[in-house]
C-alpha cells in the first residue's frame, strides 16, 4: 500500500505561516468542539490544555465513579490529581456515541491495545466528516495496524481528516505547566495548523509536520528503545553505555523510517529532519526520563522480573511491549536493519535472557 501526500517544497514554512495566522484568531474563535476519548494521564493533560485555553470540551470517561469524582472534586482521582478543571467547561459522559456526536474534533487517547474495544460500539455514521486526532503512541496489536489504517477499514475515516499529536511531552510536566513542545502532523496543512493552534498556550508550544505515517512509527519505535534503555539500567550498565545505545537506536530508527518511505510513501515530498523533537527529542526523553513507563517496565525486566510480573507491578500500559512484536512483524515487509529492536523483541517474546540479549547489543554498537 502506497500512501500519497500533498507535495510541496516549502511545507514547513507554509505550516508556520498558517499556524501564526490561526493563533492570532484563536482567542476569538472557540467554536470548534473538541471531544476527548479516554481518561488516563495523557487524556487528562490534553483536557487541561484545552480548558485552560477556554474551550468547552466533551469528555468520554468509561467509569461513572470517575465522572462523579471530577464533577465533585474537579480533578481526575487516578491521574494528574494536581490538574484542576473548571467544571463549566466540561461535558462529561460515559456514552461514547454522545461525545462523538457532539464534537467536531475527536482526540483519541486510549492505549493502542484497547482502541478497538473502546470504539466497538461507535456508530460509524457519527464519525463521518469528523476530524480525528490520534494521541496514541502505538500500533493496534491484534491487527498490527496503525490507528489511521484501522479507522479507514472500520469507519471509512479518510486520511485528510486524520491527524496525530506527538512529541517529547510528559503529562506530569503539562500538569505542572512546565514549558512543553507538541507536534501536530497531518496531510491537510491548513487544517493541521488550525487544530494545533487551539493547543498553543503559555506552557505549550506547538509545531507542525506533514510526516503523518513516519511520526506514528517513530513514536512506536522510541517506546521499544526506551524499554531497552530500562533493561540496560536494570542490568547495571552505566551512562556511557546508555548514551552509545541511544545514539545507535536513533540511527536505527532513521534507517527504518527511511526504508518505510521507500516502500510505502510517495517519495515526492518535502525532506524530513529526523533530528527534530518529534523524532529524536521524543526518543531521548522516553529513554532518559524517570516518568517513562517503558523505561520503568524495561528496568524491571533487567532486574529479573518476568514480563507478566512487570505488567502486574507497573499497573500501567507500557506501549513498547506490544510494539516490539508489532514492529518485528511489520519489518518483515519493510526489511530494514533494526537489530536492537529485534533483540528487545526476542527478550520480551522469545525467552531470550536480558543478559544474553544485551551481550549481543554490545557488539552492535558503534
Amino acid at each position: 500500500m502506497r500512501y500519497k501526500r500533498v507535495t510541496a517544497t516549502s511545507h514547513l514554512l507554509r505550516y508556520t505561516l498558517r499556524l501564526n495566522a490561526v493563533c492570532l484568531q484563536r482567542e476569538n474563535d472557540l467554536s470548534m468542539q473538541f471531544g476527548i476519548l479516554g481518561s488516563g494521564s495523557w487524556a487528562t493533560a490534553l483536557a487541561k490544555i484545552l480548558t485552560d485555553n477556554g474551550h468547552r470540551i466533551n469528555w468520554w470517561v468509561r467509569n461513572n465513579d470517575i465522572i462523579k469524582h471530577i464533577r465533585l472534586r474537579r480533578h481526575n482521582p487516578h491521574y494528574l490529581s494536581t490538574a484542576y478543571f473548571d467544571n463549566n467547561l466540561l461535558q462529561l459522559s460515559d456514552n461514547v456515541d454522545e461525545v462523538v456526536a457532539s464534537s467536531d474534533v475527536i482526540v483519541l487517547t486510549v492505549p493502542s491495545a484497547y482502541i478497538t474495544d473502546a470504539l466497538k460500539n461507535v456508530n460509524p455514521a457519527l464519525l463521518k466528516g469528523k476530524k480525528i486526532v490520534s494521541a496514541v503512541k502505538g500500533i493496534l496489536p491484534d491487527a498490527n495496524l496503525l490507528l489511521n489504517e484501522y479507522l479507514a477499514a472500520s469507519f471509512e475515516v479518510e486520511m485528510k481528516d486524520y491527524f496525530a499529536v506527538m512529541g517529547p511531552c510528559h503529562a506530569e510536566e503539562v500538569a505542572a505547566e512546565k514549558l512543553s513542545y507538541l507536534t501536530f502532523s497531518g496531510w491537510d496543512e491548513e487544517k493541521t495548523a488550525e487544530i494545533a493552534a487551539h493547543f498553543q498556550s503559555e506552557y505549550i508550544n506547538v509545531k507542525v509536520n506533514h510526516d503523518i505515517i513516519g511520526v506514528q512509527y517513530a513514536a512506536v519505535l522510541k517506546n521499544i528503545y526506551a524499554l531497552g534503555a530500562g533493561i540496560a539500567h536494570g542490568l547495571d550498565y552505566g551512562d556511557n553505555f546508555l548514551s552509545v545505545y541511544i545514539a545507535n537506536a536513533a540511527n536505527e530508527m532513521t534507517v527504518f523510517l527511511q526504508k518505510l518511505i521507500e516502500k510505502h510513501i510517495d517519495p515526492e515530498t518535502a525532506p524530513i529532519n529526523y533530528s527534530t523533537s518529534v523524532y529524536l527529542g521524543d526518543l531521548l526523553v522516553t529513554c532518559y526520563s524517570l516518568h517513562s513507563r517503558n523505561r520503568m517496565f524495561g528496568n524491571m525486566i533487567g532486574k529479573g522480573y518476568s514480563v507478566k510480573a512487570a505488567i502486574l507491578e507497573l499497573n500501567m500500559v507500557a506501549e513498547g511491549y506490544n510494539a516490539s512484536k508489532c514492529i518485528y512483524k511489520t519489518n518483515q515487509q519493510v526489511q530494514a536493519e533494526i537489530p536492537i529492536a529485534r533483540t528487545i523483541y526476542e527478550i520480551l517474546w522469545e525467552q531470550k535472557t536480558a543478559e544474553e540479549g544485551f551481550k549481543q547489543i554490545e557488539q552492535l554498537l558503534v
